[in-house]
């Protein structure tokens, strides 16, 4: 009989953890709109939100919200410290959550040991505000040991927001490990100019958001449309936006997805586009 195999340690580190209510709403209202038609269509409805951090309540309520789209969906919220599991775990029961197809184990980048998924592919993965505590060298090879384990036609999420999540960027990885789009998604009440979301940009950008480099000059351009539209602003933010998007889209900037986004503060733009 060979010796058993040691245990499989989960490839990562931790991170900060912090979260709170309704933090990551607009990642998880653009799974539930650009997003939906990849669950619809999954065979098995699996998603995994990978390094959820200190608490349940963003796996617990991104399942909430995905039901709305697939009832069936299970989500896996994965960490590499056994302590937030197990917080995490309890906190669940605590809410009265269990049984509602949310379950925590451990695991990192590669997905968890063999046991945890039980061979199953998640059709999404969301990293919220994990990537961004990383090195940037170690961006490229965690896309790529996520989509080597994710379905067929399947997305990584790379995201990162503020700590209320009024300002949000996420970089759409497909399942070769190939970044496809980015997307920013921001609260418009109070906006000042879209380019504020440069802080939140995720680490694959953030640091070659510097003039004359690609994802510098599509916030540049973001910002001078923003400031074009202004004599929209007495129609209000989401029209002023909304108007903004179409200009950089008229503009050349190959701007992704439906128009009826844009109100939402919501815009994509192809992932080459910004250097990606």
């Amino acid at each position: 009989m060979p010796p058993p195999r040691p245990p499989q340690r989960p490839v990562g580190r931790p991170t900060r953890g912090t979260t709170g209510t309704n933090r990551l709403r607009r990642l998880d209202r653009w799974l539930t709109g650009p997003g939906a038609a990849l669950l619809r269509a999954a065979d098995d409805p699996l998603v995994v939100d990978l390094g959820y951090g200190a608490s349940h309540t963003t796996t617990a309520e991104m399942a909430a919200r995905l039901r709305v789209v697939r009832p069936d969906v299970e989500v896996v919220g994965l960490e590499i410290d056994p302590e937030r599991v197990r917080a995490a775990a309890e906190g669940l029961q605590r809410a009265g959550l269990g049984g509602t197809g949310v379950r925590f184990a451990l695991g990192g980048f590669e997905l968890g040991a063999p046991e945890v998924l039980g061979g199953r592919r998640p059709v999404v993965v969301r990293a919220a505000n994990v990537l961004r505590q990383y090195p940037v060298a170690e961006v490229g090879p965690a896309w790529r040991l996520v989509a080597s384990r994710l379905a067929p036609g399947g997305l990584l999420l790379d995201a990162t927001c503020d700590e209320v999540g009024r300002r949000v960027a996420v970089v759409v990885v497909g399942d070769d490990g190939e970044p496809r789009e980015l997307v920013l998604s921001l609260r418009l009440a109070g906006l000042e100019r879209p380019g504020v979301v440069a802080e939140r940009l995720p680490k694959a950008l953030i640091e070659r958001n510097v003039p004359g480099e690609p994802v510098h000059a599509w916030l540049a351009a973001l910002d001078d449309a923003w400031a074009r539209e202004a004599p929209l602003a007495v129609f209000g933010a989401r029209q002023r936006f909304a108007a903004a998007c179409a200009r950089v889209r008229a503009e050349g900037w190959p701007v992704l997805g439906r128009p009826g986004r844009w109100p939402l503060g919501e815009v994509a733009v192809a992932a080459g586009a910004v250097g990606l």
